[in-house]
């Protein structure tokens, strides 16, 4: 029996919620907000070929969120959603490693990013045109998973094939490897 779908990691990166902030209060808003809105979010989502994600706003897939107070996100003293760059960040610089479209009108370039290379630095604030786009353009469906464990949180983007491309799979397998033997 074939499982439901087969996967291949296109890209992977983990940041430490242990240090998105060197002031330890900053840092658990930061990692709170970026939690809460994996949340809203979910911990996986697919998109399929041609469909965009949109990290606020409207778009096939979202964060679902407004990092406001009424939705529960914390402020440290300056903006309310505070580390939530941090997230979409992660999400552009794996999105990017992964080969998708991916596009941010505004860069980080004001404040480091621990954990994340300056160029893939991404500015959100839902007030303004800062946002994150990341557009499907393979053939086949991408999955954004999330994984919080302890204070490590991993992103991995996976392509998930159909079962139909599973079977062609399979079955070129066992062709290749039964005339492989007959050699």
């Amino acid at each position: 029996m074939l499982p439901s779908l087969i996967s291949m990691i296109l890209a992977t990166r983990s940041i430490s919620l242990a240090n998105r902030y060197p002031v330890p209060y900053v840092n658990e808003v930061f990692k709170y907000n970026i939690l809460l809105t994996i949340k809203y979010m979910g911990t996986e989502f697919e998109l399929k070929p041609g469909e965009q994600f949109v990290f606020h706003g409207k778009g096939d897939k979202t964060t679902n969120a407004n990092f406001g107070y009424n939705q529960g996100f914390k402020s440290d003293g300056f903006l309310t959603g505070d580390g939530v760059c941090h997230l979409a960040s992660l999400m552009y610089m794996v999105a990017k490693n992964a080969g998708l479209e991916v596009y941010a009108p505004a860069n980080h370039n004001f404040a480091a990013i621990p954990g994340i290379p300056r160029e893939y630095g991404v500015s959100i604030y839902s007030e303004t045109p800062q946002n994150l786009y990341i557009t499907n353009n393979k053939p086949y469906p991408i999955r954004f998973v999330f994984d919080n464990r302890g204070d490590t949180l991993t992103l991995t983007i996976k392509e998930s094939l159909s079962e139909n491309l599973q079977a062609n799979w399979i079955v070129n397998r066992d062709t290749y490897n039964l005339l492989s033997k007959s050699f």
